[in-house]
């Protein structure tokens, strides 16, 4: 398994699986050498808390964060959408917030894909375990790109201190349901595909959380969905109790599962 990286050679994906006990020896500073060489024609994959945090930094709107600094993907194994970070039209095709000396200009906001780095994960099947964010069946590799020095140095590190560290675990705790939703969906045979409008549904809760309150505020969505009055208002100002609503109710769209209750037709998702 390859995957090409920011200088055009490839990385090499170790095939070794770890657990969250597995240790491995890895550092990134300004120090060393390839500082920020990682940060170049790469694909991150945003997920809905990323977007939230980092539209909050820079004060704009998912909106506006959508259309400035995404590109949309249709991801083809689970037939849903998904976004990446737009790169920089240089020949170095480099993320928009990374500078060769001073590196992240969000690092406090810098997407998960970016802190797990030089880890990846994975999942063996769907289990509902996933859905509070504990997945027994996860498991991580190393991705050792071959400009990286960061595995030359001393520091050593379990897989569980290095997501802790870098905060990965809390942003996969609020990611959980939608993590859930794309395995899931994977799961379904491939001959069963979802309407335009279900994917539009899906971009809506998971990504553009803004205008999904708007929609259920300013719709008949309330009108047609049995909604716990709390509920309603903790999501009227709590944007991660308004993203984890999203997904809960995604989930009873698409597979009749979970306690968000459907009396009527779901109201069609404004339009983009």
């Amino acid at each position: 398994m390859n995957e090409m990286s920011g200088n055009g050679s490839e990385s090499e994906v170790l095939p070794v699986q770890m657990g969250y006990e597995s240790k491995f020896k890895f550092k990134c500073h300004k120090g060393v050498e390839c500082f920020t060489k990682c940060c170049r024609g790469i694909d991150i994959m945003l997920t809905p808390y990323d977007i939230l945090t980092m539209r909050k930094r820079l004060d704009l709107t998912s909106e506006q964060f959508l259309s400035i600094y995404t590109d949309l993907h249709l991801l083809e194994s689970a037939d849903l959408p998904v976004v990446t970070l737009k790169l920089l039209d240089d020949e170095r095709k480099s993320c928009p917030f990374v500078q060769d000396e001073e590196g992240c200009l969000i690092y406090e906001d810098r997407p998960s894909t970016c802190r797990y780095y030089p880890l990846g994960m994975g999942s063996l099947s769907y289990t509902s375990d996933q859905e509070a964010g504990e997945d027994d069946d996860a498991f991580f590799f190393t991705v050792k790109e071959e400009h990286c020095l960061g595995f030359e140095e001393d520091e050593q590190w379990t897989v569980a201190q290095w997501r802790e560290d870098q905060g990965v675990d809390i942003r996969d705790e609020v990611n959980a349901g939608w993590t859930n939703l794309i395995v899931r969906k994977k799961s379904v045979p491939k001959t069963i595909k979802l309407s335009e409008q279900s994917k539009q549904m899906f971009f809506l809760a998971c990504y553009n959380i803004d205008k999904f309150r708007k929609f259920i505020f300013e719709s008949t969505f309330l009108k047609r969905y049995k909604v716990d009055p709390k509920v309603v208002e903790e999501i009227r100002t709590d944007d991660i109790k308004l993203l984890q609503f999203g997904f809960e109710w995604l989930k009873a769209t698409f597979f009749k599962d979970g306690e968000i209750m459907q009396p009527g037709q779901p109201p069609r998702p404004p339009q983009k």
